[in-house]
């Protein structure tokens, strides 16, 4: 999923959606469809550096579709901080719109509401195949053994970004491999007045992506392998206090960091404040703020020891944006030719090429748009060492419950209280209370 959003908190929570009837599209009210074999209304992700940039790009293809099919696409461009709401929201109130972007981490959540179209044999036909679509990016389209809920659209995956021109200065050759040479390299570019690691330690969607992979490289999981949420085992606690700690112990993240938001790492770092940040597919947002190709470099994300891979060397949350069709749309027809349309080779590489991030579609991913130096390494950290966030219907909830956790540890290291493996726990034991019962 798209780091800049902030992960969405507000008075809809999906035991909410889950209890009530799960009802789609088909309402002219609230961003519904307005019953027209014509019209389609979506709700896209807010991709770019802001909504302008995001219609700037999709407005365009929309147009094309319409000359293409003659329907014509609705468009709003949701903020993530909204987008989570919006959409449980109209699970229970049938007020959605036909078309929509996910989060693909959500995609077990909102499959478990029953509002989205399963994508069957039959479905997947209409769009051309099950088989063009990497496996990776279908692992994290829905729970094992189900239907997916939804399509990949953009791909995406964590890296190190850093700016050459302080490595430089600060006489450091190569991007840091592990968190030890992070945590060596941080003192180094300190020394030369620079800060070295940005962080968005109120973001909560960042702090779960980043101690989901630190959970994956201490060999911890956040779930029992029957999905029940097991947050205080010593190995998770451990994995979240030593990212807590790049802050708290290593002061490699500066303190000021622990309130950061919404794209504003991004933002320091494009102004050449930060030496390194990690991000998922960040060009595209880094150039819309001024930020030359040539001022950064970009490297797999540390891992503990080695080199990245599987199990323990997993470096990255698989990340990206699923396209879903509300179940009860009015315009099912329509619907699933515009999700053909996007998925098409040639909407791929525009979409993608605009985005920076990497087609889901293996045809398209071949495409030698996608095989620059950069974007090599996210294609390569998506084949090898990237891993499915837990697909499992409480997952939306785990998002919040363990994010706020982080967000409130790095406050404490701000504050300069004492972060330690009790505290970790306490917080942790606090987030687990308050996930749904089985």
């Amino acid at each position: 999923m798209r780091s800049i959003r902030a992960a969405a908190v507000g008075a809809v929570t999906l035991s909410l959606a889950l209890a009530a009837t799960a009802c789609g599209g088909g309402s002219s009210t609230g961003g519904g469809s307005n019953d027209s074999p014509k019209t389609l209304t979506y709700w896209a992700s807010n991709q770019g550096a802001s909504v302008a940039v995001d219609k700037k790009v999709l407005q365009p293809e929309l147009d094309k579709f319409e000359k293409q099919t003659g329907i014509k696409v609705e468009l709003e461009v949701v903020p993530w901080s909204d987008l989570l709401n919006r959409i449980l929201t109209a699970t229970t109130s049938g007020q959605g719109p036909d078309v929509l972007n996910i989060g693909n981490t959500w995609s077990a959540s909102l499959q478990a509401t029953g509002a989205l179209l399963p994508w069957d044999a039959k479905n997947f036909a209409r769009i051309g195949g099950r088989d063009r679509f990497a496996d990776t990016a279908l692992g994290s389209t829905g729970a094992q053994g189900k239907d997916p809920a939804a399509i990949p659209l953009y791909s995406m995956a964590y890296a190190l970004y850093y700016n050459k021109k302080i490595f430089a200065e600060a006489g450091i050759a190569r991007p840091p491999a592990t968190w030890a040479e992070l945590t060596a390299d941080s003192k180094k570019i300190q020394a030369k007045g620079k800060s070295a690691l940005g962080a968005e330690g109120s973001n909560l969607s960042e702090n779960i992506h980043h101690v989901f992979v630190f959970a994956k490289q201490h060999g911890a999981d956040f779930f029992t392998a029957d999905g029940k949420p097991d947050f205080t085992s010593p190995k998770v606690v451990e994995a979240v206090k030593s990212y807590v700690d790049l802050m708290a112990k290593d002061k490699a993240i500066p303190t000021g960091d622990a309130e950061y938001a919404q794209n504003q790492s991004v933002s320091d770092f494009a102004k050449g404040k930060l030496a390194m940040l990690l991000w998922q597919s960040a060009a595209a947002n880094l150039k819309s703020q001024g930020m030359s190709e040539d001022a950064y470099g970009i490297a797999p994300v540390p891992v503990i020891s080695g080199k990245p891979g599987s199990g323990t060397q997993v470096n990255s949350a698989v990340m990206g944006i699923n396209m879903a069709v509300f179940k009860n749309t009015d315009n099912l027809d329509g619907a699933t030719r515009f999700v053909k349309f996007m998925t098409s080779d040639e909407e791929q590489k525009i979409l993608n090429t605009a985005y920076s991030s990497i087609p889901p579609v293996k045809s398209a991913q071949a495409d030698a748009a996608f095989g620059t130096p950069a974007t090599a390494v996210l294609k390569d950290t998506l084949a090898v060492s990237a891993a499915a966030l837990p697909q499992v219907a409480s997952e939306s909830q785990f998002e919040t419950a363990v994010g706020t956790a982080v967000k409130a540890l790095f406050a404490d290291a701000a504050a300069g209280r004492a972060v330690t493996a009790d505290s970790v726990e306490a917080k942790l034991q606090k987030a687990q209370q308050q996930m749904p019962a089985a």
